[in-house]
């Protein structure tokens, strides 16, 4: 079957049944979608319609593919929470088990890959060339289908390098950026639409570590934020004048500024830098953009980046070394903040507007084994599911009171920097050295799997896995695994 009709999120309030609206695919002229019938039709149209859509039903079930298949469009999965209503996963995996394909890649990368129909789009280096590279592979095979070198460089410590923002597609373009300013796109064949740099354009990035956020889309337009310091920092970041943190929208046709916005802060130093992303939230009726980092989290105008209103209260004492890492997580007219350094996780009510005191807090942890200092959290049937990296535990906390239901021990010698990712009744998440654990989602902790995917020189891996059409998507130092029948 050449294409399907793939349902295209529509953000809001809800849990992993976010009412997506259906909509065509990139190829839609193939695809089939099976939820919008136009019984205004003519009769024989119609009929023509239902047989095409009864012959895509028989061929789905007799090659056993997922009648609601999805894609995986950015990072964070097709409703921005790290979850997807994917079934039929594999239970139990390894590296010879339910394995579909490996594909080997040039280079490190904490970037996630996103899948759109049957391409897999992967930010890469080639640690050898020192280079950063656009890879776009086929789904069913793991084989290249095109390869992009955008430009010289790989990082500025030896922590991460500029390929760990996530690039994000919409079936049509598909964008790739880089810590060190590179942003391209290209169409789904490889062709280059445009690119440009942003450290050139807007100035040079003031980050001590790597800078690493993943661009966003929505309601057509292309969004990047740059959280930084607002002076220099070992070399890095302008000498003449103060830094400015900014959000930026510009035109995925073309790549040209829609709107850049400042975005302020108390922060001081290190405080001020972010590495997380923006995220759409869609409740009543009003659509934001949420924006955490600089000691505050901020919800905006998407259409013209004003700031609506402003919560941070979760470093008063204005201490400098509190970089922020998680992006925020929106889902039952709550928006969480997750501080860092083993802070509180924070759910703001949704809806304010202005300058918000502590009236606006819901709730907010108390047991300090339930924190996030870099991975986000997940929410995934109603519940949110909490990543202590450090700790090595996870925790299960129910949305409308902040309790904790569970706390487990994944007992793993390895810290996890990697966000969890919700799918099948399951929670899939990655250790730094290429352990997966496989958890029960629910309302009691249960270990189901645990199996070793990376390489004995694999110690920094910190992409996160992507689900989509059946398959788990693992990405370890240097190779790209794809799992399931």
């Amino acid at each position: 079957m050449k294409g399907r009709c793939l349902p295209v999120p529509i953000v809001d309030g809800g849990g992993d049944d976010p009412k997506a609206r259906v909509e065509p695919a990139a190829n839609a002229d193939s695809a089939i979608c099976l939820t919008s019938l136009d019984y205004n039709i003519p009769h024989r149209t119609l009929m023509k319609n239902l047989q095409r859509a009864f012959g895509a039903i028989v061929i789905l079930l007799l090659t056993g593919l997922p009648l609601a298949a999805e894609n995986w469009p950015q990072w964070r999965g097709p409703f921005f929470n790290g979850s997807t209503v994917e079934k039929g996963l594999p239970e139990r995996f390894s590296k010879t088990e339910q394995v579909k394909w490996v594909a080997e890649l040039p280079g490190p990368s904490a970037a996630t890959p996103v899948i759109w129909g049957d391409r897999v789009f992967v930010s890469s280096t080639d640690s050898q060339k020192k280079i950063l590279l656009a890879l776009c592979l086929e789904r069913g095979t793991g084989k290249v289908q095109w390869q992009q070198e955008i430009a010289p460089g790989y990082g500025q410590d030896d922590k991460s390098n500029y390929a760990s923002p996530s690039p994000v597609t919409d079936g049509k373009l598909v964008f790739y950026f880089y810590g060190n300013g590179e942003l391209a796109a290209f169409d789904l064949e490889g062709k280059k639409q445009w690119s440009r740099n942003l450290q050139k354009d807007y100035g040079t990035f003031a980050f001590l570590w790597t800078f690493s956020s993943s661009p966003m889309l929505f309601e057509g337009k292309l969004f990047i934020q740059v959280l930084q310091r607002d002076e220099a920092v070992n070399g890095h970041g302008s000498k003449d004048g103060p830094n400015v943190s900014y959000l930026l929208a510009l035109d995925p046709q073309t790549g040209k500024q829609i709107w850049k916005v400042e975005r302020p802060s108390e922060a001081k130093s290190e405080s001020r830098e972010a590495f997380s992303t923006p995220i759409p939230f869609k409740h009543g009726n009003q659509t934001e953009l949420l924006v955490l980092g600089g000691d505050a989290l901020t919800g905006h105008d998407p259409g013209t980046g004003k700031e609506l209103w402003r919560w941070g209260n979760w470093n008063p004492q204005r201490i400098a070394h509190w970089r922020l890492v998680p992006s925020p997580v929106a889902a039952n007219d709550l928006i969480l903040a997750s501080a860092p350094k083993q802070s509180p996780i924070y759910a703001v009510k949704a809806g304010g507007m202005g300058s918000l005191d502590d009236s606006s807090i819901v709730w907010k942890t108390k047991d300090r084994a339930v924190s996030a200092d870099v991975a986000t959290p997940l929410f995934y049937q109603e519940r949110f599911y909490v990543l202590n990296g450090d700790r090595k535990k996870i925790s299960c906390v129910r949305p409308k009171d902040g309790e904790v239901l569970w706390t487990g021990d994944l007992e793993s010698r390895a810290d996890f920097q990697a966000s969890p990712t919700g799918g099948d009744g399951r929670i899939f998440v990655m250790n730094m050295r290429g352990e997966v654990f496989v958890i029960q989602a629910g309302n009691e902790f249960k270990l189901l799997h645990k199996t070793a995917m990376g390489d004995d020189e694999d110690s920094n891996l910190r992409s996160s896995i992507a689900i989509s059409q059946g398959n788990l998507f693992i990405r370890t130092g240097r190779k790209l695994y794809c799992l399931g029948s």
